[in-house]
């Protein structure tokens, strides 16, 4: 977690975020960090608190690499870059009922209307304060809280004490990973990295060609030159047994075509469900990942499988922004 701070914060952060994260106040962004050829660096969220305050939140495994690419890209900048990691907490409240428990707790307005999809505010939490950031990385309706780190634990016993009303549940890294996995949300460093373009693992929704960012003249040749080459893809084996993990051989119409990055158990999709990077030969359009037949290896056994390039769980993403 990382505080940017300075008049030239929201501009600095804008040349090296390929999306448009310096609009309006109180809004978080999703975005890609790019290097001059139009891959990979940074997978995060870029929230603007106010016109020179922002805050930058990336998974810990890139930690040290977000904080360097920020700090030598703000040189010149009248910028400054604190890490917060230590000074707050995140608790994620996700889940269908999770504005009913924060509403509990909360003198804040947590209706749809007062508070819509990628709102960033502060509430009060009982006697806390907390920074309330409507997002998920599940693809439910859901909240991360950013409380200060002597407020935590008093945050943490007012959310399971309410959280008894609603039946709330603690969950982990493993059922993280299997719902984000369903709803087909990258993860740098694990399917998604620095050998991908941004366009080929179907992240170009998140990048902004009109304005001026790190990578663009490369996205722009990659979009000039014609279909990919190469595209990520959702992949599901439709027998509900086999498990997979990563590294499975995909097959289409017979032939090897690319291999499974990452994958879960779909509890939701009923099956193996993975992301996996497509190559043909030819160019991979919609229809390409549309038709054929479609195997995956299973330890020696081929298990007839579907591959989608749009999200096989909620596609119009319709429960995230209830």
């Amino acid at each position: 977690k990382f505080l940017v701070q300075g008049p030239d914060a929201g501009a600095a952060l804008e040349r090296i975020s390929a999306n448009r994260v310096d609009g309006d106040p109180g809004v978080i962004t999703y975005t890609q960090w790019l290097n001059e050829a139009g891959r990979l660096e940074a997978d995060l969220t870029v929230t603007k608190l106010d016109d020179d305050r922002f805050w930058v939140v990336a998974s810990d495994t890139a930690h040290r690499h977000v904080e360097t690419w920020m700090r030598r890209h703000m040189e010149d900048a009248r910028a400054y870059v604190t890490d917060m990691t230590s000074a707050y907490a995140q608790i994620n409240i996700q889940g269908p009922r999770s504005r009913e428990l924060l509403q509990s707790i909360t003198s804040a307005d947590l209706s749809n209307e007062a508070f819509p999809f990628r709102t960033a505010r502060e509430i009060d939490l009982g006697f806390a304060r907390a920074l309330c950031v409507r997002i998920t990385y599940l693809g439910e309706l859901g909240y991360e809280l950013y409380v200060p780190a002597e407020q935590a634990v008093y945050v943490y016993e007012r959310l399971t004490e309410a959280g008894r009303a609603v039946d709330l549940r603690h969950t982990g890294l493993k059922a993280l990973s299997s719902l984000r996995m369903e709803k087909a949300y990258r993860d740098f460093g694990h399917d998604i990295d620095n050998t991908d373009s941004v366009l080929e693992v179907g992240l170009g929704f998140a990048v902004v060609m009109d304005k001026d960012f790190i990578g663009r003249d490369a996205v722009a040749r990659f979009k000039e030159s014609g279909p990919l080459m190469r595209r990520l893809a959702q992949v599901r084996i439709l027998d509900p047994e086999p498990q997979m993990f990563h590294g499975e051989v995909v097959y289409r119409d017979g032939a090897p075509v690319g291999y499974v990055r990452a994958a879960s158990y779909g509890h939701t999709l009923g099956g193996a469900v993975g992301l996996a990077m497509i190559e043909t030969g030819d160019p991979v359009t919609a229809d390409t990942i549309n038709s054929g037949a479609w195997e995956i290896d299973v330890a020696g056994t081929r298990y007839p499988a579907v591959a989608s390039l749009r999200p096989m769980y909620d596609p119009d993403s319709s429960r995230i922004r209830a």
